[in-house]
């Protein structure tokens, strides 16, 4: 390097230990940035978020849009579909992609009683969330990307903490979802279809 550097850099013997210092530094870095880039490349990737909603088909997001403006209809939580925007596609995406875990859809017996609820705003997400069937919530708290991952005598962090948040604050619409999104064999229309 030196040579080149004589040639290139008529300077002082300083000026040139200078620049090979930081020349060094920053071959040293970008071997580094070589290092860590390979180092992510070698995790998996996340799934959490299925195939990720983007990449639905049409009628699949096309649901998921009408579903968003007939469950959020709580005056405090009219817009909440759009500030948890990301989430909620997020799950909804995971439940398409695993095609809502092979749960059956209970719409005959389930889809009137479940409308009005989902609807009202009288009725809190304990209802709903009754309304699963055993196989049901347990499908559902193996699956919602929001697990507990801290240690031992941390306070409690959630893996995806958005998605958790978004479930304690629209955690009423977030089950209506889930179960509208079952019931409706797992999106078999490009619309929710409440019942009458």
């Amino acid at each position: 390097y030196v040579p080149i550097l004589r040639h290139l850099c008529p300077a002082s013997a300083m000026q040139r230990a200078a620049l090979l210092a930081v020349l060094g530094f920053a071959a040293v870095g970008g071997a580094a940035g070589v290092a860590l880039r390979a180092r992510r490349t070698g995790q998996e990737p996340d799934t959490s978020c299925g195939k990720g909603f983007d990449n639905l088909v049409q009628g699949s997001q096309d649901y998921y849009r009408t579903a968003a403006v007939e469950l959020w209809t709580h005056p405090s939580h009219v817009t909440d579909n759009a500030t948890f925007e990301a989430e909620f596609e997020c799950w909804f995406a995971s439940m398409c992609t695993t095609k809502c875990g092979g749960m059956p859809s209970k719409a005959d017996s389930r889809k009137k009683a479940l409308t009005e609820k989902c609807r009202s705003v009288q009725v809190d997400w304990l209802k709903i969330w009754n309304m699963f069937s055993e196989e049901e919530v347990k499908w559902f708290k193996k699956n919602y990307p929001s697990n507990e991952v801290q240690e031992e005598g941390e306070s409690t962090v959630h893996y995806k903490q958005a998605m958790e948040t978004a479930k304690e604050v629209n955690k009423k619409e977030l089950l209506c979802l889930t179960l509208f999104t079952i019931d409706d064999e797992c999106v078999k229309w490009p619309h929710i279809r409440l019942g009458k």
